[in-house]
């Protein structure tokens, strides 16, 4: 039976490799049909990619952007044939679709999760952010509908693996790895002047802007740890984090006997996003690079630095205290980024901007709803904004 496919985020680093593991389901024996594409503002792409996949509806989240697009669609000869939706609710309903993946990044791609876990529909988990400032809500609303959420990150496409044929009692720990970044090893003296450019080149995994910085500060294996924490029901103090430079061991599960559990493969997006889109069938892909044991590196384990990377153990503590804190936690980092990208401020001012929003926030409470959210959203954002 074919899967019914809408791809939310499809111009950006997760949605044009979805769109190749989508191109190689065709003719499979577990079909995928791409049924509506999103993107924020890069209207021609998303008219290409219409065209590539014969994809009826689209929709932009800036309006500008949405306008430019029924104008493309026109030169391209598609504006009989191709819908531009104006709303994500409008293009879930256009479209039908039995699997939505939300690749978009950051907090913006909270009202699309729970637009598709509300109608019951099963959500491939690209988008951490959901869960860092809202995951009881998106769990709670996930549990009511029978939706089901379904990991796109590598770290925690592999914990769901390895856990799998666990009873939770079995489970002691779950361990996340981190590569590390561009800077590890390096001081906290030797970060003060890092640019941009070097922020951004990481070693192991090819990503977008913004996870490529939150990979730098560990900032990424923060959010990641409390993604961790909402989706498989653990405590903080029950989720490990190591350092595994080579980004081949992608978590480990640590069972209550003493023996660990491993996902490996080389740094490939395309393998997790395969998984969640063919979920529970484990799809062949023949052509991937396979790990030769014999010729892999030497797998080594180290703890991270969370004196020079402030912002992991930032995410700790926000875990520990629980309520909203997660929530202004990542607006407060999403700020921070940006002002890093557009060098506003330095790499080591992220860690520095997020600690005093979590200062002034003090006791924020859980966010019961998407208008709750954007509340928390919007005043961690001021006070996170560079004076």
């Amino acid at each position: 039976m074919t899967r019914r496919v809408l791809l939310l985020g499809s111009t950006g680093s997760i949605g044009e490799q979805a769109l190749d593991v989508l191109a190689r389901a065709r003719g499979s024996e577990d079909p995928l049909e791409l049924v509506g594409l999103s993107a924020g503002t890069s209207y021609l792409p998303i008219v290409r990619q219409a065209s590539a996949f014969d994809v009826r509806v689209v929709h932009l989240a800036d309006a500008e952007a949405s306008a430019h697009a029924q104008g493309a669609l026109g030169r391209a000869g598609l504006d009989g044939d191709v819908h531009v939706a104006s709303s994500i609710a409008e293009l879930i309903e256009r479209t039908e679709p039995d699997l939505v993946l939300n690749a978009v990044v950051g907090f913006a791609g909270l009202e699309a999760t729970m637009a598709a876990l509300e109608r019951g529909i099963d959500v491939a988990l690209a988008n951490k952010e959901s869960l860092v400032a809202a995951g009881e809500l998106c769990m709670s609303t996930a549990e009511r509908t029978g939706a089901r959420i379904i990991p796109v990150d590598s770290e925690h496409s592999a914990l769901q693996q390895c856990w799998a044929e666990s009873h939770p009692d079995e489970i002691d720990t779950l361990v996340l790895t981190a590569s590390g970044g561009p800077f590890r090893g390096r001081t906290r003296a030797e970060l003060a002047d890092v640019t941009v450019e070097q922020a951004l080149a990481h070693p192991t995994w090819s990503m977008g802007g913004k996870i490529s910085i939150d990979s730098a500060s560990l900032m990424n294996k923060g959010l990641e740890l409390i993604e961790a924490m909402v989706l498989f029901g653990m405590n903080e103090d029950r989720v490990e984090t190591v350092v595994q430079p080579d980004s081949i061991v992608h978590a480990l599960v640590r069972h209550t006997d003493g023996s660990l559990l491993a996902h490996l493969g080389w740094p490939d997006m395309r393998v997790p996003i395969a998984w969640a889109l063919h979920y529970p069938v484990r799809p062949a892909l023949p052509d991937m690079r396979r790990l030769d044991l014999t010729q892999m590196p030497a797998l080594s384990f180290t703890e991270p630095d969370l004196e020079t990377f402030r912002c992991l153990a930032l995410a700790r503590e926000a875990a520990r205290a629980g309520g909203g804190a997660t929530c202004v936690l990542n607006a407060a980092n999403e700020v921070a980024v940006a002002a890093f990208l557009m060098g506003e401020i330095g790499f080591l001012d992220i860690a520095d901007t997020v600690e005093r929003a979590l200062d002034a926030a003090g006791d924020t409470p859980e966010p019961d709803s998407v208008d709750a959210a954007r509340e928390i959203d919007a005043r961690a954002r001021e006070l996170a904004r560079p004076s």
